[in-house]
């Protein structure tokens, strides 16, 4: 089997230095299997999208940000929790994709697929990965100051509610970036694992993120690069190697 293009590792390290920062902030925020469920909500656009001969990218992030304009409109109206929300929509969204997609279609929604990318989705990918993490880097503080205390943040001029809709969107931008390598079903762990991994070892929100970007890069490049060399989806090996990183973690915490 070739070796990866270069663009191909470039997208996946820009994907998942913003899954390592959008999960730092996921984490913190009790989003663990909330964030998880978020990622199949891009289900149903991918076989809409297959279904009108589209670009299955295309689906899924109009899903994604319709998914999650929808979970932060009804967490605003209802005051329900989150995952909750994201329960409800989750559910929906997977029945749909279910009854949309089919076969072959379907496994690679859910696990990823390998492949050369197309121009498009190359330049979409590192614009989009730019935005991510220039967000996240730059409202860091603000975010910090809104999980703390909502009045307080509100009381110092902070749009809550407008930040809150940023930070899911920017969270669903990063979804989008990774169904390529990682699809529906393990997008979500990405995410979730690196922020988990640097939360147990990191004693400053810097350190927490630069660890959660370092773990979230080693393990994508070390799990595209295994599956080229045992000729499987690069997806289960990022996240094997992710999930070794935080056992790891562990070892050394205690």
């Amino acid at each position: 089997m070739t070796s990866a293009p270069a663009s191909t590792l470039v997208l996946a390290v820009a994907m998942a230095a913003a899954a390592g920062l959008v999960g730092c902030f996921a984490v913190m925020r009790r989003m663990a299997l909330a964030s998880d469920a978020i990622s199949h909500v891009a289900l149903p656009g991918i076989g809409l999208a297959l279904a009108l001969r589209l670009h299955p990218l295309v689906g899924g992030i109009a899903a994604l940000v319709v998914g999650t304009v929808l979970i932060w409109a009804l967490e605003n109206k209802t005051r329900l929790p989150v995952e909750t929300i994201t329960g409800v929509v989750f559910s929906t969204a997977l029945a749909v994709g279910a009854m949309l997609t089919t076969g072959e279609n379907l496994i690679e929604a859910l696990l990823g697929s390998s492949g050369a990318l197309s121009l498009p989705e190359a330049v979409f990918g590192l614009s989009a990965a730019a935005a991510v993490v220039t967000f996240i880097v730059r409202a860091r503080h603000r975010l910090v100051i809104a999980l703390i205390s909502a009045d307080m943040a509100s009381t110092i001029g902070i749009d809550v509610a407008g930040l809150d809709l940023l930070y899911l969107l920017a969270f669903a931008v990063t979804v989008a970036l990774g169904l390529r390598y990682l699809g529906v079903l393990l997008m979500g762990s990405l995410i979730i694992i690196p922020a988990a991994t640097a939360r147990q070892v990191a004693n400053s929100l810097s350190a927490m993120l630069a660890i959660a970007v370092a773990v979230a890069v080693v393990s994508t490049v070390l799990g595209i690069v295994a599956a080229e060399g045992f000729h499987r989806e690069s997806g289960p090996l990022i996240i094997l190697i992710a999930a070794t990183l935080f056992f790891l973690g562990l070892l050394k915490r205690s």
